[in-house]
């Protein structure tokens, strides 16, 4: 405690009551503390001792810092006589435990209510996850990449009609391996998994709200206009299928027949996906290829809806092709195309894109890509708000330079 006649600088006298300076500022811009000021610093005496010790209590009681704020301007300017004070003050602990208990009842139920979802929770998680593989009822449409020629499995294991774990052989002698139901053209990417990698609550902390917002446009206009139980047996390959964003919601709409072919080049993201819909217990007929988008083992003009989202654009960070016209081949001559494409207003002098690769992020060389390949727009391509801010997931513009989302909706 302090004495009269004791003086502190803000720094003991943080130190000495265990708070910070940032708090003890505080407490002063709101009158609760009032230190003397000489030539320029602040001493602080018994007083504001006193008053930082009223301060605590009384939040340590639940009280605002408005309603100390409140308490204390009654004390200093209302002069109570003990009895007035004594009232005062009972009233407004009467007051405050009448709250207390109100709240009490209200967390506890509130309490009560999630109990109830963590038990529902717990209980979906029990049950058996549905195991996502490759379908043998698919393997006719796979190919080999050098000669083209069908794959045989060997060393299959099978569960449910679903291929876990096994090798799709050519005749040439080309092998490719699947492993935990994931089609794997690199042996290189078998080993590389960390499931604590990618969190889908981190990507949405940690991206720009208005890309999230073009994001989520995009996807809900898709789910509007088009009618995905249209696609009955169909094959839909997406191109960069990430956290599956496009994919989850679509995923209740589409037919048992339909096959949905996942492409990424990223196992760890291919394993959390599948996952996911695994817990789930997803049914849908949904093949995950880890494999570079330019050679994907499947064999000419097998798909049907063709889903390109940004996945052209990610893929031109490092190549100076269009990646829709590389993969045409995959696709039948009468398709449909659903298309996402991240887009440069301009580019700055310290810009992270090679001049190289710049073609395939301007508008017009897109659009005439697109029309190139023979699709015609069913409904309006649109061009979504500017992004201006680089964040952990979209680091790949610099200050300056204007980015947007552009969208296609077409079929030839």
């Amino acid at each position: 405690m302090l004495n009269d006649g004791d003086n502190m600088r803000i720094g003991k006298f943080a130190e000495y009551n265990k708070v910070t300076k940032d708090t003890i500022r505080h407490y002063m811009d709101m009158g609760l503390i009032i230190p003397e000021k000489k030539s320029g610093k602040y001493h602080f005496n018994e007083r504001c001792q006193k008053n930082l010790e009223q301060v605590l209590a009384l939040k340590s009681m639940d009280f605002s810092l408005n309603d100390i704020k409140n308490i204390f301007r009654m004390q200093l300017l209302g002069k109570y006589s003990d009895y007035e004070k004594d009232e005062y003050y009972r009233k407004l602990f009467l007051d405050k435990r009448k709250t207390v208990e109100e709240q009490i009842v209200y967390y506890t139920n509130v309490k009560g209510r999630l109990n109830n979802e963590i038990k529902k929770i717990a209980l979906t998680r029990n049950k058996t996850d549905n195991i996502i593989g490759i379908n043998i009822e698919c393997l006719e449409m796979f190919t080999c990449l050098k000669c083209r020629s069908d794959l045989i499995l060997y060393d299959g294991r099978v569960n449910n009609n679903q291929i876990i774990e096994g090798k799709l052989r050519c005749k040439c002698g080309e092998e490719y391996i699947i492993k935990d139901g994931i089609l794997i053209t690199d042996d290189n990417m078998v080993n590389y998994y960390d499931e604590d990698q990618y969190c889908i609550s981190d990507f949405i902390n940690n991206t720009d709200t208005e890309f999230i917002n073009n994001l989520y446009k995009g996807i809900e206009s898709w789910h509007q206009k088009i009618k995905w139980s249209d696609f009955s047996n169909k094959v839909i390959l997406e191109l960069g299928t990430g956290y599956g964003f496009v994919l989850r919601n679509i995923l209740d709409d589409l037919s048992d027949d339909t096959i949905y072919i996942a492409v990424d080049h990223d196992l760890t993201m291919q394993k959390y996906l599948k996952k996911m819909l695994e817990s789930a217990n997803c049914s849908k007929n949904i093949i995950f290829l880890c494999c570079d988008f330019s050679h994907i083992p499947i064999k000419n003009e097998s798909v049907d809806i063709l889903m390109d989202i940004t996945g052209t654009s990610n893929y031109s960070f490092n190549d100076t092709r269009f990646l829709l016209e590389i993969i045409d081949r995959y696709v039948k001559k009468e398709a449909y195309l659903m298309g996402a494409y991240i887009l440069f207003k301009n580019f700055s002098e310290r810009s992270s894109i090679d001049k190289t690769y710049r073609k395939n992020f301007m508008i017009d060389n897109i659009i005439k890509g697109i029309n190139d390949l023979g699709y015609k727009k069913i409904t309006e391509d649109y061009i979504y708000d500017y992004i201006k801010k680089a964040d952990k997931y979209e680091n790949y513009f610099t200050k300056g330079e204007k980015v947007y989302l552009y969208t296609f909706h077409g079929k030839r």
